[in-house]
């Protein structure tokens, strides 16, 4: 079963987060070479540090957003919880915090369970090209997502997402079809 809910304002606007919109280039190992500002990097295709959220709530349902259409890639396209880069002198986790509260209006404990590399190009021209950090969390809450960052949400019984990803696969983003699997051997018991 799903539950879908509101999009609502949230009081942290991404229109009030533009001070910094630089990227952390990185090596194969993760370790940083350089900072980019963001849409550079995705234009040049550098690869880039960032974070991918999957929150789970006591049913086992996952927690999918729907990006918002004006996104610089990927909009409208269903994902997982959230995602973004952290900025430069900012730590991961504290990325994925600060992330998932102005994305989706709630914060819960995160835990790390998968890094992975992937490129993918897009008809705009531009390419994702990232060192993906993936976190996951538990909570019941109810999101307030931030229309500037998602269209809509919904939780997802697991059967029933793998399901529409086989069948639609065009309806979901290019990281989350390629980190799923993996995410779900690692973070459910």
């Amino acid at each position: 079963m799903t539950r879908k809910g509101l999009v609502g304002s949230n009081p942290t606007s991404s229109a009030n987060l533009m001070e910094d919109n630089n990227v952390i280039l990185v090596n194969e190992d993760d370790e940083q070479i350089g900072v980019s500002e963001k849409l550079a990097a995705h234009r040049l295709g550098k690869l880039h540090r960032a974070f991918s959220v999957f929150i789970f709530n006591s049913k086992g349902e996952l927690l999918i957003q729907k990006r918002a259409v004006s996104k610089y890639h990927s909009g409208g396209l269903w994902s997982n919880t959230c995602c973004s880069h952290p900025r430069p002198n900012e730590g991961t986790i504290k990325a994925a915090h600060r992330r998932l509260k102005e994305e989706m209006g709630f914060d819960c404990d995160l835990k790390e369970v998968h890094k992975f590399i992937y490129k993918t190009e897009f008809d705009n021209g531009l390419t994702e090209h990232e060192f993906n950090h993936v976190l996951v969390g538990k909570s019941d809450a109810t999101p307030i997502v931030n229309p500037e960052e998602a269209a809509d949400w919904k939780w997802i019984d697991l059967r029933m997402l793998r399901e529409d990803i086989k069948n639609n696969p065009a309806n979901f983003t290019s990281w989350f079809k390629i980190c799923l699997d993996d995410i779900l051997a690692k973070s459910i018991s």
